[in-house]
């Protein structure tokens, strides 16, 4: 009776390890391709999560394909040159289609007057998303994450 109640714990015990371990380890799949404000392509960017750990790189032509866990919701994006970029993925979205904008260097400007002109500059980006649609650039009209704007001017 005494080994039979131990064998039923062990076995208990297995069947709720491996299918924790299983329910951690998933994984979806984003697919998706990186352009500049000039749709042009932008090649190996680096793609992270939790500001960190790098999960994949855009190839030649801008396109990528990572593997992340699926309760990660933010990918960060970063090439030389161009602005960062934090996306929010949506609860459905595995097709990523990004405008990143060019970094500018903004000399004798206060913070405050260079955050004004880059949220300016990041209202343009849907319109680009859809001019790079009509180009075949992207596969759909629209983004299917959002873009949080990220302040420079911290208010006191």
């Amino acid at each position: 009776m005494q080994l039979f109640q131990l064998q039923l714990k062990l076995i208990t015990f297995l069947v709720f390890s491996v299918s924790t371990g299983i329910l951690y380890s998933q994984n979806k799949t984003i697919t998706g391709r990186v352009i500049a404000e000039d749709l042009e392509t932008v090649p190996f960017a680096s793609i992270m999560i939790n500001d960190a750990v790098q999960v994949g790189r855009t190839d030649l032509n801008g396109f990528f394909q990572i593997d992340i866990p699926v309760s990660e919701k933010k990918i960060l994006f970063m090439f030389a040159g161009m602005e960062s970029t934090t996306i929010e993925l949506a609860d459905t979205c595995d097709e990523v289609e990004l405008v990143m904008m060019f970094s500018r260097i903004y000399d004798f400007k206060t913070l405050k007057k260079v955050d004004r002109l880059r949220k300016k500059r990041i209202k343009k980006l849907p319109a680009l998303h859809k001019q790079a649609f009509e180009k075949g650039l992207f596969k759909t009209d629209k983004a299917c994450y959002t873009q949080k704007f990220i302040s420079y001017y911290k208010k006191k």
